[in-house]
C-alpha cells in the first residue's frame, strides 16, 4: 500500500468505531457544497454561482444572500444554465452552476459537452438530488446515468462525496482545478461521518477500514452503507475492507490494483445504474493489461447499482432495500464475491 493510502487508513479507521453510535449528527451533502461556495466566494471576488430556480434546494442561496452582485438566476432553464456560465469563465471568472441533477446535466448535457469541456473552461457543476436517494420525487428527479454521462467527457473531473464534511471539501478541491468539474450531492439528511481531519485529495481513495476477505469499493451514500455492512459480515468470519472511491475521474487505479491483489476478489456499491458508473470505472482498470500483469490473475468484481431499471417512489431506505444497494445488499454481493474465490 503506497504512503498516502496508509496515512487515509489510519486517519479513516480512527473513524470507524464512532460512527454507528446514536450521537452522529445527519446532515445532507448538498449542505456541504453551499458552505464551501460561500468560503470560495468570501475569498476569491472571480467566483460566480448560478442556478436554474432551485436556489434553497441546492443551497446557493446562501452564496446569493451574501454576493448578489455575482450570482445568477436563470430561471427554470437548464441549457442556458450551462451556457451562461461557459460564458462568464470566458471572461475569466470562475463559475459554479447547481440544479438537480436529473435537470443538470440530464438536459443540459449538450452544452455542457461544447460550451464547457470542448472549450476546457473554468466551470464547476453541482449536481444535487441524484440517485434513488431523491425518494418519492420517483423516476422523473431520480438521474442514474448522469456518471456514466460526465466520467465520458474529456476534461471534465468527477467526484461523489460521502457526506456533508466531504461535499465541501470536494467542492473546495474542484475550485483548485483550471478545469470542469462535476460534484453529485444529495437532498437526503445521512450520517456526518467523516471529519475536517479525514484526507481528501481529487484522485486518490480513502481507505476506512482494511480488510484481507473481500474489498468494498463505494462512493457516495453508499460509503456508509459499506461501513455498516462490514460490521456484520466481521461477525460472519468475513474482513472486509472498505474504500471509499469519492474521485470517480481520475480513479485511484493504485488502490484497485493494491485491494484486488491482497483480496482476489471485489464488490462495488452506488447509487446508480450497474453500468457506466463506478463499477464500470473499476471493471476497465482490471482488464487493462498492466493491471493483470500487476496482479498476477484474474480478480472478480461483483456490482451493487441498479440493474437497468428506472425508480420508483418511496423513501431512501426503502428504494434502498428494494433496489438492493443498501448494506444489506452489499452484505450479499460480499458473500457472493467470497464463494467466488473459494
Amino acid at each position: 500500500m503506497t504512503d498516502q493510502h496508509t496515512a487515509a487508513l489510519d486517519a479513516g479507521m480512527n473513524l470507524v468505531p464512532d460512527i454507528f453510535a446514536p450521537t452522529v449528527p445527519k446532515k445532507a451533502s448538498r449542505d456541504g457544497f453551499g458552505k464551501a461556495l460561500v468560503e470560495l466566494g468570501e475569498k476569491d471576488p472571480d467566483v460566480w454561482a448560478l442556478t436554474a430556480d432551485v436556489s434553497e434546494s441546492t443551497r446557493t442561496h446562501w452564496f446569493a444572500e451574501k454576493f448578489p452582485a455575482r450570482f445568477v438566476q436563470v430561471g427554470v432553464a437548464e441549457q442556458n444554465l450551462a451556457g451562461v456560465a461557459a460564458g462568464i469563465a470566458t471572461c475569466g471568472k470562475k463559475a459554479f452552476i447547481s440544479a438537480f441533477a436529473a435537470f443538470s446535466p440530464g438536459r443540459n448535457f449538450d452544452q455542457i459537452r461544447v460550451s464547457v469541456c470542448y472549450s476546457n473552461l473554468d466551470v464547476k457543476i453541482h449536481a444535487s438530488h441524484a440517485g434513488l436517494s431523491v425518494g418519492p420525487d420517483g423516476a422523473s428527479h431520480q438521474i442514474l446515468e448522469d456518471l456514466a454521462m460526465m466520467r465520458a467527457l474529456p476534461n471534465m473531473a468527477v467526484l461523489v462525496p460521502c457526506d456533508m464534511e466531504q461535499a465541501k471539501k470536494a467542492t473546495l478541491a474542484a475550485a483548485k482545478l483550471a478545469t470542469p468539474a462535476y460534484i453529485r450531492t444529495s437532498r437526503e439528511n445521512t450520517p456526518l461521518f467523516t471529519t475536517p481531519q479525514t484526507p481528501f485529495e481529487i484522485g486518490k481513495a480513502n481507505v476506512y477500514r482494511d480488510g484481507k476477505d473481500v474489498a468494498i469499493f463505494a462512493c457516495g451514500l453508499q460509503v456508509f452503507e459499506a461501513l455498516k455492512a462490514a460490521e456484520e459480515l466481521k461477525k460472519k468470519g468475513i474482513d472486509a475492507a472498505v474504500i471509499d472511491m469519492h474521485s470517480i475521474k481520475p480513479l485511484d487505479t493504485q488502490a484497485v490494483v493494491h485491494f484486488a491483489k491482497k483480496c482476489g476478489v471485489l464488490v462495488s456499491a452506488e447509487d446508480h445504474q450497474i453500468n457506466g458508473g463506478l463499477g464500470s470505472a473499476i471493471a476497465e482498470v482490471l482488464c487493462e493489461p498492466q493491471s493483470v500483469s500487476a496482479i498476477g490473475r484474474p480478480v472478480p468484481l461483483v456490482r451493487v447499482g441498479v440493474k437497468d431499471s428506472f425508480g420508483e417512489s418511496g423513501n431512501c431506505a426503502e428504494l434502498y432495500r428494494k433496489y438492493g444497494i443498501d448494506s444489506v445488499g452489499i452484505i450479499k454481493a460480499a458473500e457472493e464475491a467470497v464463494k467466488l474465490k473459494k
